[in-house]
């Protein structure tokens, strides 16, 4: 074993962050990575004021008492930590040839994903998307194990997701439609994708729960990776038994290895548990010291690939809006599937 890449480095100078919403995603995760990082914030804004000014107090940074004020800052990364339908409305605003980071998903539907992707390019905006589990320690450990051919030529990827997931504490998805796939699963379709590229194509089903109002919680979606890989996602947030056999896990099989990843977040939610990577390259199971989890360290790696490309040291944004359009148009794929029927069982003969 070999010592794997977990972080992003950081640059030397860096470029003050202007934030878009002082939600509970921005007091959880963006402002403790940015804080991390040590890269300034230069202010807050949100239409709710008081909201954004008990935050902005909490951090010690300042607060925009209006759109044009925030969206007028030079030399700035923006960051708009906002529900999807705000996203359009706040890129309208932003300066010719910003850098942007926009919180997941990149829109409510594909059709929202197509409108922002033609104000960025509009605007020459230049914009990643905050799908973080790629640059997830462990992520990024697996994928430099498989840069280096550890595990040869990747043939199987399965998810399994059997958790009790805590939906009350976001009542706003009572009444949304689309929430299993948009919302939580959309972050393994993006990681599939990382991995091994778009697929052919997509057989899925979501559906709810009896004990749930949610209007999905359950989904099965298999990847089309043409005749020699093979990839399946399990996923019930319904499994309130215990602890004991639920699980939050991916196999990853190549021809000449193996990789097992524990997503830690997502058992015992909000408290999680730690992540866990373990590699299989000559016969014996091996566990990786990992430097964080993919909450928050994700958030770092994603900020810090950002601040580089600001910085003029990566000459494009992994994870960018254009690359994000991709998972959207997955996302879209496997709802389509799921409102289709399944193929149909011949009936018995008669008699």
């Amino acid at each position: 074993m070999t010592d794997f890449r977990q972080t992003i480095e950081m640059p030397t100078t860096k470029t003050p962050v202007v934030v878009f919403g002082a939600g509970s995603i921005v007091t959880d995760a963006h402002l403790p990575a940015y804080r991390d990082l040590n890269v300034p914030v230069a202010g807050i804004f949100d239409p709710d004021l008081n909201k954004a000014q008990k935050v902005a107090s909490d951090w010690g940074t300042s607060v925009f008492d209006t759109l044009e004020q925030a969206a007028s800052q030079k030399d700035v990364v923006f960051d708009l930590a906002v529900p999807p339908a705000a996203i359009v409305e706040l890129l309208e605003a932003l300066p010719e040839g910003a850098i942007v980071v926009i919180q997941k998903p990149l829109g409510s539907d594909l059709d929202e994903a197509s409108r922002i992707i033609s104000v960025l390019r509009r605007k020459n905006i230049k914009a990643a998307v905050n799908f973080q589990l790629r640059f997830a320690p462990m992520s990024l450990a697996l994928k430099d194990a498989i840069a280096k051919g550890l595990l040869g030529d990747v043939v199987d990827f399965d998810a399994w997701l059997a958790l009790d997931t805590p939906w009350h504490l976001w009542a706003f998805l009572a009444d949304l439609p689309r929430v299993e796939i948009l919302l939580h699963s959309i972050h393994y379709l993006d990681f599939v994708r990382d991995l091994l590229g778009n697929p052919n194509g997509v057989h899925a089903r979501s559906i709810g729960h009896p004990s749930s109002t949610v209007s999905n919680t359950r989904s099965s979606i298999m990847l089309d990776y043409g005749q020699s890989v093979r990839c399946n996602l399990s996923i019930n947030h319904n499994h309130g038994f215990g602890r004991k056999f639920q699980a939050c896990e991916f196999r990853i099989c190549g021809t000449k290895g193996a990789a097992y990843m524990k997503l830690g977040v997502n058992l015992d939610y909000p408290k999680g548990e730690p992540d866990e990577l373990w590699l299989n390259t000559d016969g014996e199971w091996r566990q990786i010291d990992l430097v964080g989890n993919w909450f928050i360290e994700a958030f770092h790696g994603r900020f810090a690939q950002v601040q580089r490309f600001a910085a003029g040291l990566d000459d494009a944004l992994d994870g960018s809006a254009e690359d994000a359009w991709h998972t959207m148009a997955l996302v879209e794929a496997s709802y389509e599937s799921s409102a289709r029927p399944m193929h149909p069982i011949k009936e018995a003969p008669d008699a």
